[in-house]
């Protein structure tokens, strides 16, 4: 063991000193090959600067060529641009300006004092405008309907008449259409009576000719009856020759056992005797060979009465389907043929009543739709005529306010003179940022060429430094090229003489292994010896004191009584396996005679019961007899059917009482699952849980409703709600819009909500649909697709307006942005008047606000001319052209109604 010692630290130590050979090694090159791969990129930088250098005489010349080219633009455009004489345009341009503007600051102060008498004269021209509009519309009104209207009642009516006439149309309509309703409904009935006569004969006629298919795919014919006598006779047939045959199998079983055991053999049937063996042999041959034959003749006769029966019983089930095939053909498909002719007669008449109607219907409608297009201008020119009654009183008072009064200048031309001041100063604004523009383009020009112009110098700059470089460039090329070789050389030397240190660092280590081996299976050899001997040292000391022990406890003479005892017992055992065997062979002539006394005893007993059988089989035949004599009396096809259907009974009977045999067995293994199921944690305590979740479903269906019926209640509240402000909304709407719009084509406006009916309140949240309609009379059309640009404009601002003042009476503050836009002048100043009204109701609250922001000037001036508008905000550019809000006076405005 010490020489294996002194061999593994011998071998260790050498592979120490390998491997560090190796690892120094290793640094060598790992060192080697960072410094390699520093000089490596260092030396492709070097290459690339020269690479670059390479094309640097080329590029000075094309520099220089392009600097010439970019000195001279240079020179050339600071010569060419006139950049003082511009500024001193602009100069001179914002003096114009400043003179534009004070004149046009006097206008103004003109056109506020002109304002007051122009306020009357503005109003006369409306006015005069106005009465001539509505004697133009209301003559192309009586032109436009005088023969229309003539023709259908024979003058020109008056509002009252026409809708006399109308109503009286209309009611003769709506008998029309009810009368047409009505033959509609029971044209209806009688379509849908028909489809279901049809549905109903072409079922009963499937139904018909499933059955005969069917009939047909049992009988083969169509003679129903006669093939069912024939069955019933054929299978009486077979049941015979099956008792015959079943009979025969006893009947020659013992014909041949007569023969056999008889001493004086006879046969059976005429007691003739064999005179020889042969014949014997003969008539058994031939019983034996009918005996093997009957069993298969039964069993196919057996197979073919029950193909009989089963057909006779498919047959006598379809009895019934027979019948039902007579009534379809006789009575009711005849029956459904006739009242369908019935249904086309009555539906041919319907349909001639119906365009009878439809075509009295074409003719009134016409007639009314004309008079209801005409009632709306009649309506129209009896408003237009009130009303100019009230333009020609107005009319009067302002001649009578105008009077004695003459002015030098009037209005338009002070605003002629403001707006041709207002464009020259436009024009030379126009000017000011357009020479600006073209200083700022110059400077920008003349930037950009100079900085061209130091970029190429600084680049030609750049190269030259460069070329003065190349000659050290060059020069570091060839010294890192050296460095780059000898480094390659000093790590292949490296890697060279790392290749066999680790070869023979691979051998000392597996010389190692092997000894480390060698060493731990000799230890492990010999101490599997020495334990070994220990345990056979340990089995020799146990047997020492075994045999003291024997010694000491006299067991020597005791182990002699026991051998002479063994040998007496020995002798006993051999005496008695002789009686033994004495006794088997005994056994044995005993048991030969019991079989031979038992085959006596069994061919005594087939004589005595072939005897009783005789004696049975004749008593059997006289009763036989008797029956067939009773048989005779009796209905036996009656009797055969009843005793077939018992059986069938009895065999359902069987059936159903294995089901439930098999159905119980079932019930019982479920039983006992669900009393192992039952023990379960999960269901020991179910009736408590039952309890304890019936009260808490009890107590929830309680809480739900009563907030279905909170539900319900806050529901029609809120419908209630919503009908007020709806009604309040609509209310408002339609004053501000016959207050605003002058058209005559729309009385006024209003918004509707439809609410979806096939949701329950209860269900999820209610859906309103709104849509804004136009009425005229008793007509109302939805806005959508059927109004103007203006109308839409003026509806918006008109909902909006009532909204505000139904909703926001805590924020009072109302602002409209441009909403003049696509209204004409009428529309302007009736919203002028709308507004001016709301203002008038509001004054007295305190946080109410109008904003209005717009172009139109002639609107801010309407709604200056009341009493609660005096100031207002126009935005326009200084004379550096910034915005600037200027607050202004409304008597400052110069507007007009053209």
């Amino acid at each position: 063991m010490n020489d294996f010692a002194e061999k593994e630290t011998l071998k260790q130590k050498q592979i120490d000193e390998i491997r560090d050979k190796k690892i120094g090694l290793g640094r060598i090159i790992e060192l080697k090959s960072e410094i390699l791969s520093k000089k490596q990129n260092e030396l492709k930088n070097v290459k690339f600067e020269l690479q670059q250098l390479e094309g640097s005489s080329d590029r000075i010349l094309e520099l220089d060529q392009e600097l010439t080219k970019a000195e001279r633009e240079l020179s050339k455009a600071e010569k060419n641009s006139n950049i003082e004489t511009l500024k001193t345009e602009v100069i001179s341009l914002q003096n114009e300006k400043a003179d534009l503007d004070r004149t046009l600051r006097k206008l103004d102060q003109e056109m506020e004092q002109l304002n007051h008498h122009t306020t009357t004269r503005t109003q006369m021209e409306m006015l005069t405008k106005d009465k001539a509009d509505k004697d133009e519309q209301i003559r192309k009104i009586k032109s436009r309907h005088s023969d229309e209207l003539n023709s259908l009642l024979g003058y020109f009516p008056n509002k009252k008449q026409l809708e006399d006439w109308l109503h009286s149309k209309s009611k003769e309509i709506n008998q029309t259409r009810d009368r047409l309703a009505k033959l509609n409904k029971e044209l209806a009935s009688a379509e849908q009576n028909k489809n279901h006569m049809n549905n109903e004969l072409k079922r009963k006629e499937e139904q018909l000719s499933s059955y005969e298919d069917k009939l047909f795919d049992v009988c083969g014919s169509q003679d129903f009856e006669s093939d069912l006598d024939r069955l019933k006779e054929e299978i009486e047939k077979s049941s015979k020759q099956r008792a015959m045959l079943a009979g025969a199998t006893a009947v020659y079983s013992q014909f041949i056992t007569q023969l056999t055991d008889e001493n004086q053999a006879c046969c059976p049937v005429c007691q003739r005797i064999f005179h020889t063996e042969a014949e014997l042999q003969d008539v058994i041959s031939d019983l034996q060979s009918k005996l093997r034959l009957a069993p298969d003749k039964l069993k196919s006769t057996e197979s073919e009465l029950k193909k009989k029966e089963k057909r006779r019983d498919e047959m006598l089930g379809l009895v019934p389907m027979r019948q039902s095939i007579i009534d379809l053909k006789e009575k009711e498909i005849p029956e459904l043929r006739n009242k369908l002719q019935n249904v086309n007669r009555d539906m041919q008449r319907l349909k001639n009543d119906i365009e009878e109607q439809e075509t009295l219907l074409g003719t009134i409608m016409p007639e009314e739709e004309s008079a209801k297009q005409c009632l709306t201008d009649v309506t129209i020119m009896e408003r237009l005529q009130m009303e100019l009654k009230d333009v020609e009183r107005k009319i009067a008072q302002q001649a009578a306010k105008l009077q004695g009064l003459d002015l030098d200048r009037t209005v338009q031309q002070v605003n002629q003179e403001k707006q041709e001041k207002q464009h020259k100063l436009d024009t030379v604004s126009s000017k000011i940022e357009l020479n600006r523009k073209l200083i700022q383009d110059q400077q920008e020009q003349i930037q950009y060429l100079k900085s061209i112009t130091n970029e190429l110098k600084s680049e030609k700059l750049q190269i030259s430094t460069n070329l003065q470089r190349r000659q050290q460039l060059e020069e570091q090329t060839v010294e890192f090229s050296t460095e780059v070789q000898s480094l390659y050389r000093e790590i292949k030397d490296a890697k060279e003489q790392i290749s066999p240190l680790e070869t023979a660092l691979e051998k000392f280590q597996q010389e190692k292994e092997e000894l480390i081996y060698k060493k731990n299976t000799s230890s492990k050899i010999t101490q599997d010896k020495m334990n070994d001997i220990k345990e056979k040292v340990k089995n020799i000391h146990g047997y020492m004191k075994n045999i003291e022990n024997y010694i000491q406890d006299g067991k020597d003479d005791y182990k002699k009584q026991k051998e002479t005892e063994l040998d007496k017992v020995v002798a006993q055992l051999s005496e008695c396996e002789k009686c033994k065997e004495n006794i088997n062979k005994e056994m044995g002539i005993m048991r030969q005679d019991i079989d031979t006394q038992k085959i006596q005893e069994r061919w005594l007993q087939d004589n005595l019961t072939l005897r009783k059988r005789n004696e049975e089989l004749k008593e059997v035949e006289e009763e036989r007899k008797q029956h067939l004599k009773e048989m005779g009396q009796m209905q036996v096809l009656q009797m055969k059917n009843d005793h077939q259907k018992l059986e069938e009974k009895i065999e359902s009977i069987k059936r159903n009482h294995s089901l439930a045999i098999g159905r119980q067995k079932g019930y019982e293994e479920e039983i006992i699952h669900f009393k192992k199921e039952l023990r379960d944690p999960q269901f020991r305590d179910a009736e408590e849980k039952y309890r304890e979740m019936m009260i808490v479903m009890r107590t929830t269906e309680l809480v739900n409703k009563d907030l279905d019926i909170y539900y319900k209640t806050l529901d029609q509240a809120i419908m209630k709600f919503h009908s007020m402000k709806m009604e309040e909304i609509n209310k408002i709407i339609r004053d501000l819009w016959r207050s605003t719009y002058r058209g005559q084509d729309i009385e006024y406006i209003e918004i509707r909500s439809d609410a979806d009916e096939n949701i329950s309140a209860s269900d999820k949240r209610r859906n309103y649909n709104y849509r804004v309609v136009m009425l005229k009379g008793d007509t109302a059309l939805d806005m959508r697709g059927r109004c103007s640009a203006g109308q839409k404009v003026l509806a918006s601002l008109i909902i909006r307006l009532a909204l505000a003042e139904t909703f926001c009476l805590n924020c009072g503050i109302l602002a409209l942005d441009e909403p003049t836009t696509n209204l004409d002048r009428e529309n302007i100043e009736s919203l002028a008047h709308a507004l001016v009204e709301i203002i008038k109701s509001r004054s007295q609250q305190r946080n109410f606000q109008l904003l209005v922001i717009t172009h139109d000037e002639d609107f801010v001036e309407l709604l200056g001319r009341s009493e609660y508008v005096e100031k207002f905000y126009r935005i326009k550019k200084n004379i550096d052209q910034c915005s600037e809000i200027v607050k202004c006076n409304v008597n400052s405005l110069v507007s007009y109604v053209h």
